[in-house]
């Protein structure tokens, strides 16, 4: 039987005139939903959120069993959430940091403003737009087998998705520069293995006893089971520009499910791979995304990226092929090595307006309509 999967996507809000985010998502996240309801929209109200802070907002798809009705939904909310910017004098955006300066104002929320209080200066500026994947699961044994075995793949999917190069007014030479800042908090990042349901449990149970999260929510690692539904959550992915690339990580996420469940149920036991060689890997997705040599952890070596990915698309291609996404998969990452990473599209913006990241964020925010 197939496996559902959905995308929550966060958006950066931004000023038109000179591409600055803006605190506007109280008013903005009210309309969309209210324009939803009236509507009569088959994604519900809730599909337009709040976010940690004022200056993004959240949308999210419905379980969807096909590409295309993913993209679909995905092209619908940003419309709407767009519609609700644009009677605020704002505009969305699909990137994952700020090109432009800026000092992010906390949603007005007592979590948020604990959050806040514990972690300081981290929270305080925290601005970053993820793409979290959401695949359905049959139990939390399986999800957790899962999350054992597709975190050596997991900076793939990060460099294919790597779309945060500008923060703060400058080039980061990173290609997700938001994996960098995301990186910081105490909860995130890649895991070891749970080996069971009970593993899994304790782990959270003791990062929330250390401190290190107030609650189940403040879970960050790069892939989790979700604490709202039955789903194993994968959180890596850069929020992308364009919602074919959204489309298409998502597509790769479920076959990755699919193929690490599949390896369970036959037996095959989880690949052993040291924390810390998972974070090198996870930082040089980060660094070069597309561009250089990514780790292959499996194999403790370097390699060019394009090899990388031909070797996740191996892997995982018998579940591409049972899903319909195979073509899909294949024409989008030749997309990518084509036209570049949204962080490429992003840079070359940069390069061809001398500089000018107001023209950066305005590009961003057409592509992230079309």
């Amino acid at each position: 039987m197939q496996r559902t999967f959905g995308v929550e996507e966060e958006l950066l809000l931004v000023r038109p005139h000179d591409g600055r985010p803006t605190p506007a998502a109280a008013q903005i996240v009210r309309a969309a939903q209210i324009a939803l309801i009236a509507d009569d929209s088959a994604f519900g109200a809730q599909s337009v959120e709040h976010e940690f802070k004022q200056e993004q907002a959240e949308i999210g798809s419905q379980p969807c069993l096909g590409t295309t009705e993913l993209a679909g939904q995905l092209r619908a909310l940003r419309a709407a959430a767009a519609a609700a910017a644009a009677a605020s004098q704002a505009q969305i955006v699909a990137i994952a940091t700020s090109p432009l300066e800026t000092g992010p104002t906390p949603t007005e929320d007592e979590r948020y403003a604990g959050m806040a209080d514990r972690f300081g200066l981290l929270a305080r500026q925290q601005l970053t737009c993820g793409q979290h994947v959401h695949v359905s699961i049959a139990s939390r044994a399986e999800g957790v087998a899962v999350l054992d075995r597709i975190g050596p793949w997991l900076p793939i999917v990060l460099a294919l998705s790597s779309n945060s190069p500008l923060w703060q007014g400058q080039d980061t030479d990173y290609c997700s520069f938001r994996t960098i800042m995301w990186g910081l908090w105490p909860t995130s990042g890649p895991t070891g293995l749970f080996q069971d349901e009970a593993g899994y449990d304790a782990a959270i149970a003791d990062l929330i006893s250390t401190g290190a999260a107030m609650d189940a929510g403040m879970i960050y690692f790069d892939a989790r089971l979700s604490a709202r539904f039955p789903t194993v959550e994968i959180r890596v992915a850069d929020v992308c520009t364009d919602v074919d690339d959204a489309v298409l990580i998502a597509a790769v996420c479920r076959a990755l499910v699919d193929t690490a469940a599949g390896q369970w149920r036959g037996g095959l036991p989880a690949p052993g791979v040291l924390p810390q060689l998972q974070r090198a890997a996870v930082w040089r997705a980060a660094r070069f995304g597309l561009t250089g040599e990514l780790v292959n952890p499996l194999r403790s070596a370097s390699i060019p990226a394009a090899e990388a990915v031909a070797e996740l698309l191996e892997v995982i291609s018998p579940a591409l092929e049972a899903n319909g996404d195979a073509s899909l998969v294949k024409d989008g990452v030749n997309r990518l090595f084509g036209s570049g990473t949204g962080a490429e599209r992003q840079r070359a913006v940069h390069r061809e307006t001398g500089g000018d990241l107001v023209a950066v964020v305005a590009d961003a925010a057409r592509r992230s309509l079309a």
